[in-house]
Formats: C-alpha cells, sequence, structure tokens
C-alpha cells in the first residue's frame, strides 16, 4: 500500500503510515530523554563524591588550623607566665623532664601540689584563727608550702612564703592574716593558669598534635 492508498481512520486521525512513524518518532524521543536523565544521574552522583571528598579535605584542613591554634595559645601562656613572674625557670625545667614517653609528667608532679597546697592553706587558717597563735607550727606550715612551690616553679607564692615567715619569726599577727590572704590569691592565680594550660595540652593531643616541649619551642 502507497501513502495515496492510505485512507483515514476517523475525521482527525491521519494515516496508519502517519501513525507508525509517530510512534517511532516517540519511541526513539522516549529512548534519546532516557539516556539524557541516565547521564544526568551519572553526573549528579559524581558530583555528590567530589562534594563529599571536599567536605572531608576542609575538615582536614580545619582540624590542621586548630591545632595550630592551640599550639600559639600554649606558647603565649607560658610565655606571658613567665614574664609575669607568675611562674619561673624551674617550670621550664619540669617540663624538660617530660617527653612522649611521660607525656602527663608535669601534671602529676603540679596536681600533687595542688593537694598538698590546698591541704597547708586549709590548716593555716585555722592555726591563725587560734589565740593565742602557734607561729612555730604556722611557721613549719609556711616552710612546707614554700618548699612545694618552689619545686614546681611557682615563683609568686614562693615569694610570699618568704614574707610570711618573717611575720611569723616577728609574731606579727596582722602580718601573718594579710599574708595568708595573698599568698591564697596568688596560688588561686597559678592554679587556674595551670588548670588551662592542662586542658590546651589535652586538646592538642585529642586532636592529633604533639606538645612542643621547651627543648623544641623556646618559651
Amino acid at each position: 500500500m502507497t501513502m495515496a492508498e492510505c485512507k483515514p481512520r476517523g475525521p482527525r486521525s491521519g494515516c496508519a503510515c502517519e501513525s507508525e512513524e509517530a510512534v517511532v518518532k516517540k519511541r526513539e524521543e522516549f529512548e534519546d530523554g532516557a539516556l539524557v536523565v541516565k547521564k544526568r544521574e551519572g553526573e549528579g552522583g559524581g558530583g555528590e563524591e567530589e562534594e563529599q571528598e571536599e567536605d572531608v579535605s576542609a575538615a582536614a584542613v580545619d582540624g590542621v588550623v586548630d591545632v595550630e591554634r592551640l599550639l600559639q595559645e600554649l606558647v603565649d601562656l607560658t610565655r606571658s607566665l613567665l614574664a609575669e613572674e607568675v611562674l619561673d625557670q624551674q617550670f621550664t625545667q619540669l617540663q624538660q623532664l617530660q617527653d612522649e614517653s611521660n607525656p602527663e609528667f608535669v601534671l602529676e608532679v603540679v596536681s600533687l601540689f595542688f593537694e598538698d597546697s590546698e591541704r597547708l592553706l586549709e590548716e593555716l587558717t585555722e592555726f591563725l584563727a587560734q589565740d593565742p597563735i602557734d607561729y612555730v607550727a604556722v611557721d613549719a606550715h609556711v616552710h612546707q608550702l614554700k618548699g612545694s612551690s618552689s619545686s614546681i616553679g611557682a615563683q609568686k607564692v614562693k615569694t610570699v612564703c618568704i614574707k610570711f615567715r618573717k611575720c611569723c619569726e616577728e609574731e606579727d599577727r596582722e602580718g601573718c592574716q594579710k599574708c595568708l590572704e595573698q599568698v591564697k590569691q596568688e596560688f588561686s592565680l597559678v592554679k587556674n593558669k595551670l588548670e588551662h594550660m592542662f586542658e590546651l595540652e589535652q586538646k592538642i593531643l585529642a586532636a592529633g598534635g604533639s606538645l612542643p616541649y621547651p627543648e623544641e619551642e623556646e618559651y
């Protein structure tokens, strides 16, 4: 049958040949469209993988930046404590004894200092509330506090203890009371600063960094 022999199927229909050609065209359009969709889906999946890789890379960079910031904060804190004479070179010598094989050496020594100092200050408060005051007992406690503060390099605490002992020698009740309040303040200051320092160190280690020991970093 030729195209001229095609008969209409209805008032608004084309011939059968035209219908077959339309079906073929539709099928081709559908197949082309499916390929385009599939291609786009493939491109989309690759994009998600790239985005994930970029997120991981960004997180790694952020981690490095965070460690560097913490390290700089730790170095600045240590320098300021030495410059303000809250600590002295004895503390630096303690740090030199700490290494990767014993990373909590300073923390352990300083923790003992905290415990002993808190006990001594509590007992000194009780002694100075008595009447009469046992200046020999007070002086013995201040001597212990001076020795423990000196061992970790708590310079300001040690300096007040020297004045405190002189007041004990003179049996100066008012002077002893003032020195007690002053040594409590200096102890509280150095304790807060050192606790912050140890927190920074723990954060650095947790983030995969290493501590700048004095032989590697000059404060």
